[in-house]
């Protein structure tokens, strides 16, 4: 049965060790998806590293958030990778909705027998020119979407192969899978950060310089460059709710 925005019951799987990034993501979601906040419960993997995939069965919906803070090809590293790719095949086969970012979609990709690679050379940070490919025009989540909308993104790791069921929608100069639905399935997965504005990346960046960049100059030169207007991407998420969540 149908549900209306206001019902639905949301699990946030967030792979982050900083509280204030885990917050910071959070209310981005909820931002963005303009449901409330009490409609989330967090499931952070660096709290609870054990976890059933039947802890979907209350939920009406999997969203996944980017990390800064682990990889998924380090799954010796970091052991919860298991769990949370159990619950993303317990969600696929119960035809539950998944909104995964970043993080997630490259978790999506691995689950499905694609295949992620590191490509450090063609790193990404900063706001990007998005291209459409001719299947998003048919998409339901992507249909009404203008070409080369600007979003945040910020990886070192790509999808290097795709599912065999996965459709891709957006690509960039540097990245040929930016997003991806699930053949008849509710599952979509973003490279991009649909769930990040310019404003947040800016303090992210100042964040985690020393992760992914050379310092203070290297920044700069990023919030420099970048496109204040990300209201295209961001408006993907409540359009996932409307649209997916409670179809």
């Amino acid at each position: 049965m149908k549900k209306k925005a206001s019902e639905l019951k949301i699990l946030l799987l967030q792979i982050r060790d900083d509280k204030e990034t885990m917050m910071e993501e959070l209310y981005e979601f909820v931002q963005y998806s303009g449901l409330k906040e009490e409609q989330f419960t967090v499931l952070n993997t660096f709290i609870t590293q054990d976890f059933s995939p039947d802890i979907i069965n209350s939920y009406d919906a999997l969203f996944i958030g980017g990390s800064s803070d682990a990889s998924v090809l380090k799954p010796e590293e970091f052991v919860f990778l298991a769990d949370c790719r159990l619950l993303l095949r317990n969600c696929y086969n119960l035809d539950i909705p998944v909104f995964a970012s970043c993080f997630g979609f490259q978790l999506l990709v691995q689950e499905l027998e694609g295949e992620v690679v590191v490509d450090a050379e063609h790193m990404e940070m900063g706001t990007y020119a998005m291209q459409l490919t001719d299947a998003a025009r048919n998409d339901p989540l992507f249909h009404d979407v203008p070409n080369n909308f600007h979003a945040v993104s910020g990886h070192k790791e790509r999808a290097d192969k795709l599912p065999v069921e996965a459709i891709n929608l957006v690509s960039t100069q540097d990245c040929p899978y930016h997003a991806i639905k699930i053949k008849d399935k509710p599952i979509y997965g973003f490279q991009f950060h649909p769930e990040i504005d310019t404003k947040d990346l800016i303090a992210r960046l100042t964040r985690y310089q020393s992760l992914y960049l050379e310092g203070a100059e290297a920044v700069e030169k990023i919030i420099q460059n970048l496109n204040p207007d990300t209201s295209v991407s961001n408006g993907l998420v409540k359009k996932f709710i409307e649209r997916i969540a409670c179809a």
